[in-house]
């Protein structure tokens, strides 16, 4: 019986070294984000980074994507930012326990596979959105809080932070040419830590966002009361979190795969966030889904299997429990480096090449989607509003193929060999095709080279039937693909049509 479990170690498959270090580097860029995120929401940064281990370690064991990283995602508690601030923070962890049911549901329904159906420029403008959002959250890191007034860094301050993160950036450029045995990141990261450590550099340090050192995380009931009225509270925000963290989880495994050439489980990975989130609600963690950014800095040092980010969660606990006071010393430039490095490398810097090249829809779809991504940092909304008009330019163009070649038949009948698919759009077109007045009595529309599609489909057969009868003319269809006999027998009473059988086309059963 051959072994279906992951293997973990396996050597002959692994790098081990890679994966271990990958996971190290990181957990250090996750940290700064997590925190970060935590306090925007009115969090205590302990919460933050309890999303982070609970997300990583739940989603490397039941994920469906080997190389994902997940934590607590700025995409995800931005949506319950208002809950948080208006009914308070146990409110919060129930609306993340509902949410991750909610996707735990999705999962089990195999609906996860429909983020596949979602267009390739809608996927360039959500990484690009999403590339710009990470850069600029960088920017934030040049600036002061002084008596509750957020101001740029002037002077030795800006300089010196300028100058350590255009270091970082060299390094993560410049030593893979030397050595690809090390994550670049990681090097810049410790090369910059004893920079400042050791020349006693006055700089910007993890711990000017807050301490990073606490205890386990303990299960916790949301104290909130168990009845219809909290649930109609929290009910919108968890959907709209789970939608949001599923397809942002989704699109990250959907890229990991096309950079990997290897396929991954949605709908496993829809169960796995949802797991982790249930968890996350009950252990007194924001939530969150998959991180694009953590995810590229985990694939580009080399990282295939789920060792990763394990090590990466269990890096994330071991600075709550131990490693925080040496972790807060580390310099907020190393990580904005690497960050804007993984910006850099998110951005599909093809798309711009393709400019000129894709039809002018699919460039807009993709501008539009960036455009929203980064303005309302509403991933899911960016998403749906692309894949809505990809939808519909897609239908207009169908619709607009359609057309219908005549011939007269041997027997005098006319013929409508109809070309194009016969669906809601092309409708009004499709009737356009027929002269009922000055047709023969016998009318033949051959569908060898189209088919009939929808309800809207039949309902126009219905009526462009109906016409030609009460002209005292017989319609007969033929040609018909299985599927679409299948599709007028089960509108039968609704619609009754008249199918010529045809013998080399097997579209009808004898009988």
């Amino acid at each position: 019986m051959k072994l279906q479990a992951i293997n973990l170690i396996s050597k002959e498959k692994i790098n081990l070294k890679n994966e271990i270090l990958a996971g190290l580097t990181v957990s250090m860029t996750m940290i700064p984000e997590s925190l970060s995120f935590a306090i925007l929401a009115g969090l205590s940064p302990l919460t933050g980074l309890y999303a982070a281990f609970l997300m990583g370690i739940v989603t490397a064991f039941l994920g469906g994507r080997p190389g994902m990283v997940s934590g607590g995602a700025g995409a995800t508690i931005v949506v319950l930012i208002a809950l948080a601030s208006s009914h308070g923070v146990e409110y919060l962890f129930a609306a993340v326990a509902l949410a991750g049911l909610i996707q735990i549901l999705v999962g089990a329904f195999k609906l996860g596979k429909f983020v596949r159906l979602i267009p390739q420029p809608v996927m360039y403008g959500f990484l690009n959105g999403l590339a710009i959002i990470i850069f600029m959250a960088q920017l934030k890191q040049f600036k002061t809080v002084s008596n509750g007034i957020e101001t740029w860094m002037t002077g030795s301050p800006l300089f010196i932070m300028a100058g350590l993160t255009l270091l970082t950036i060299l390094i993560v450029l410049g030593f893979p040419k030397l050595s690809k045995a090390v994550p670049a990141s990681l090097v810049a990261i410790i090369v910059t830590f004893a920079l400042v450590y050791f020349f006693d550099i006055h700089t910007k340090k993890v711990i000017d966002i807050a301490s990073v050192s606490g205890s386990f995380p303990s299960f916790h009931i949301p104290n909130v009361p168990f009845s219809l009225e909290t649930l109609k509270i929290i009910f919108p925000y968890a959907s709209v979190m789970a939608a949001v963290g599923l397809i942002e989880s989704l699109l990250t495994l959907n890229m990991v795969d096309e950079i990997t050439n290897s396929k991954g489980s949605s709908n496993q990975e829809a169960v796995a966030q949802g797991t982790a989130n249930l968890v996350n609600g009950f252990f007194a963690g924001m939530g969150g889904c998959a991180m694009v950014a953590q995810t590229l800095v985990n694939i580009n040092a080399g990282a295939r299997t789920r060792i990763s980010a394990i090590v990466g969660a269990l890096g994330i606990l071991f600075v709550i429990l131990v490693g925080g006071k040496v972790i807060e010393q580390i310099p907020m430039a190393a990580l904005v480096g690497v960050m804007m490095m993984v910006a850099i490398s998110t951005f599909q810097w093809g798309f711009l090449r393709l400019l000129t090249k894709m039809p002018k829809s699919d460039v807009l779809v993709g501008i539009l989607v960036a455009a929203i991504t980064v303005i309302l940092h509403n991933l899911a909304l960016a998403v749906f509003v692309g894949v809505i008009i990809s939808a519909l330019v897609f239908s207009w163009d169908n619709a607009k193929r359609i057309r219908a070649r005549k011939s007269i038949a041997e027997n005098g009948a006319k013929i409508y060999e109809i070309y194009g698919p016969l669906f809601f759009g092309s409708t009004s077109n499709f009737m356009d095709k027929f002269d009922l007045s000055d047709d023969p009595n016998h009318i033949i529309i051959d569908f060898q080279e189209s088919r009939v599609v929808d309800m809207s489909a039949i309902e126009t057969l219905k009526k462009l039937i109906q016409k030609y009868q009460d002209l005292n003319k017989r319609v007969t269809l033929r040609l018909l693909s299985p599927d679409c006999v299948r599709l007028l027998d089960n509108a039968k009473g609704f619609i009754e049509v008249d199918i010529e059988e045809d013998p080399t086309y097997k579209v009808m059963p004898k009988g």
